[in-house]
């Protein structure tokens, strides 16, 4: 049987896409290697998941696969409103899709969008670095050119700014924390346009996470939990749509739509002010080199002293043997470590910020002794002094 010799399967989840979805597939079937790796169609598939559409988007998908030199199988299906939202369709995509590897030793399932067009070697670029160790990849994504210049100007600019603030704040996270599995150069994005991981994490995590919006972040924060490994791929591409009228309720369509109509709408959450993230990578540091059993005398107290949490419950979380599932129980409990994110009128000057830290820390990441930052204007006393404990951290 084909789905015997095949070495990947691509989910594409597809709701009325009918006028962007034929060339998606091309992007995909003119996958020409590369990092290594020579990519011929017979050794992927592509999993077309037409879902509540009311045009021709099966009819499209279909007249493709018949003159396709890669292997497009079509699944027409009509969720039930509880599931009819993004993260229920590429559930459904990347359950179909996994179906079609069985349970080959070392196959890799990933998805993309359907109105997104993957580069010529995003297909050998994520299996290279799953070949290189990764139990994951999270692919990095681009603005369709033509679409980008036609946004609202002052739309345009604000995601420019977004952007911007966000690499600044992946390159401060490399500098303090760097993960050994995930090297330089990294991104920080998690998107469902580019996601791709062996089938055996998949089945470890129980599949895509059954969440309505956010099912990407949600499937990486799944391998990590379960111990296993994240690569943020520079060089795995995509250039994805930045219409303003989307097909999957709360998707990008919608997040770009709110913030043209209003300029105060919230930035993306993982956005911190440049104080609160230098803090929080400083203290995940220190966490890492505890929890790796490297940790020098008095970091576990320290951590405790400035995560105002119990002793004995920083020490319990050193000695669990998953990194990642252990700093996010951390991070949780930590009411130093609460998050807040960047209002969008202040990204300029967080960008600032941010500068300033990277200069100071730039040149010796491993050795910086720099003293955090105030954490942004100062909270009420009730608020400022919970857990009685001083903003201090154990020195780099």
């Amino acid at each position: 049987m084909l789905e015997r010799r095949l070495l990947a399967a691509v989910a594409v989840p597809a709701r009325d896409e009918a006028d962007s979805l034929r060339s998606c597939l091309e992007a995909l079937a003119r996958q020409l290697g590369g990092h290594g790796w020579a990519i011929e169609p017979s050794a992927f598939a592509v999993l077309v998941f037409a879902n509540n559409c009311t045009d021709a988007t099966a009819r499209v998908a279909r007249e493709f696969a018949a003159g396709s030199p890669v292997r497009v199988a079509v699944l027409q299906a009509a969720l039930p409103p509880e599931r009819s939202h993004a993260g229920g369709a590429r559930r459904g995509a990347m359950d179909a899709a996994a179906a079609l590897l069985e349970d080959r030793p070392g196959a890799a399932l990933l998805s993309t969008d359907a109105d997104g067009r993957v580069a010529p070697d995003w297909l050998a670029a994520n299996l290279a670095a799953l070949a290189a160790g990764a139990d994951a990849v999270a692919g990095a994504i681009g603005f369709d050119a033509a679409e980008l210049a036609a946004l609202p100007p002052a739309l345009r600019a604000r995601e420019e700014r977004e952007a911007a603030y966000a690499a600044l704040l992946d390159r401060m996270a490399w500098l303090i924390d760097p993960d050994p599995h995930d090297p330089w150069p990294r991104h920080g994005i998690h998107s469902g346009a580019s996601m791709a991981l062996t089938l055996d994490a998949y089945r470890r995590i129980g599949g895509l996470p059954a969440v309505p919006v956010g099912e990407d972040r949600a499937l990486f924060d799944a391998v990590r939990r379960a111990g296993m490994r994240v690569r943020h791929c520079p060089e795995a591409r995509v250039t994805v749509s930045c219409r303003l009228v989307g097909r999957a309720p709360g998707g990008m369509a919608d997040t770009l739509l709110r913030r043209d109509l209003d300029a105060a709408a919230p930035t993306d959450t993982r956005l911190e002010p440049a104080a609160d993230a230098f803090w929080r990578f400083r203290c995940r540091r220190v966490f890492r080199r505890a929890q790796s059993g490297a940790g020098r005398p008095g970091d576990v107290l320290r951590l405790s002293f400035a995560l105002r949490l119990p002793t004995e419950a920083v020490a319990r979380a050193a000695r669990e043997p998953r990194f990642w599932q252990a700093w996010h129980a951390l991070e949780g409990a930590s009411p130093a470590l609460a998050r807040r994110v960047v209002p969008a009128p202040a990204l300029a000057r967080e960008a600032r910020i941010a500068k300033l830290v990277l200069a100071a820390i730039g040149a010796a990441p491993a050795a910086s002794k720099v003293a955090p930052p105030r954490r942004g204007p100062p909270r009420p006393p009730a608020a400022a002094d919970r857990g009685g404990s001083a903003r201090t951290v154990p020195a780099g």
